[in-house]
């Protein structure tokens, strides 16, 4: 396992992590689950990912029964909630200071664990002041039940904003943000947030490598039973997904599943390992609904030394990029 810096925190994670939006509680029972962290956590895995929203609240939980079970060393891992959407009453979503404070209280209480490391606000809230949210934070911080905190899926001129309120007030500021980035979802890490990497030391443990399995292949000749996107509580995704471009996405699948055959691995494998080759990606969050998953998952890692140029531009060629981005990719 490769370990790298949150961006200027200091703080180590694997190079791959462990998420369990989706799968925890909807696609998977406890004991699945069980193998699933048990196989990422010998490979190496230390970042377990995990929010408040997933499966309302039954994912923390089973993680927190898992780690338990385990008999891991807390010191040995790196936790993350996420806080937004906690439930149905006025004030168990959004980034009220109440619902921070209160909606991280019972996540820690389900992860049966004093603090996370990382604590994320799940999505920008318009209603509250920025100033409310880094307030409510720097509690935490200082109350001891986080570590660090960040965003998700903020803009770039939010997550700023936030930065320079909390240094002017002389509170900690956010240092991660956790985007959705993949081949088909590049603007925002690549180019909106690139000035934050090197202004404030912004820190990225992205989500959705495979784009909700797009990325895999198994969807090349439709949508099998069992899948993310046949769940009915998943209707939302399959209809964002399928809004347009989905033959599009599906037939540069196809070429690129050829291309990782031809490197000596599987689509899935190039898809995080070409996300690993942005050196502005701290962690790439992997998720699996089998152990089998996650050990092939891993073997993403030995397949970053084969994006050399000409596979990488091979790539690009196929994801119709004209020209390519000017990245300082790894390895090149």
């Amino acid at each position: 396992m490769e370990y790298r810096f949150l961006g200027m925190t200091g703080l180590r994670i694997s190079a791959l992590s462990f998420g369990s939006w989706v799968t925890f509680g909807d696609q998977i029972d406890e004991e699945v689950a069980y193998a699933c962290m048990k196989e990422a956590y010998d490979a190496g895995v230390n970042f377990f990912d995990n929010a408040e929203a997933y499966s309302a609240g039954e994912s923390e939980t089973m993680m927190g029964n898992i780690i338990t079970r385990m008999g891991w060393k807390r010191s040995d891992l790196v936790l993350s909630t996420k806080i937004f959407w906690g439930g149905g009453g006025p004030n168990d979503r959004g980034l009220s200071r109440k619902h921070i404070i209160e909606g991280t209280n019972a996540a820690l209480q389900r992860l049966q664990t004093d603090y996370v490391d990382l604590i994320f606000c799940h999505r920008p809230d318009l209603y509250t002041p920025i100033e409310e949210t880094v307030w409510a934070m720097n509690l935490l911080i200082q109350q001891g039940k986080a570590l660090y905190w960040g965003t998700s899926e903020w803009s770039a001129e939010r997550i700023r904003e936030a930065y320079h309120f909390a240094r002017q007030e002389h509170l900690i500021p956010p240092v991660m943000e956790q985007p959705e980035y993949n081949m088909f979802k590049r603007d925002r890490v690549e180019l909106e947030y690139e000035r934050l990497y090197s202004d404030i030391g912004l820190g990225t443990t992205i989500w959705s490598p495979l784009a909700s399995g797009v990325l895999t292949g198994k969807y090349n000749d439709g949508i099998p039973d069992g899948s993310r996107l046949a769940l009915p509580e998943y209707d939302w995704l399959r209809k964002r997904l399928m809004k347009r471009g989905w033959e599009e996405k599906i037939e540069k699948a196809r070429k690129l599943e050829s291309l990782a055959k031809e490197i000596g691995g599987s689509l899935a494998q190039l898809a995080i390992a070409w996300c690993l080759m942005n050196p502005d990606v701290s962690t790439v969050i992997t998720g699996a609904s089998k152990p089998e998953q996650v050990k092939e998952n891993m073997k993403a890692l030995d397949l970053v030394e084969k994006l050399d140029d000409d596979i990488m531009l091979r790539i690009e060629e196929i994801l119709d990029n004209e020209p390519a981005p000017e990245l300082d990719w790894r390895g090149m």
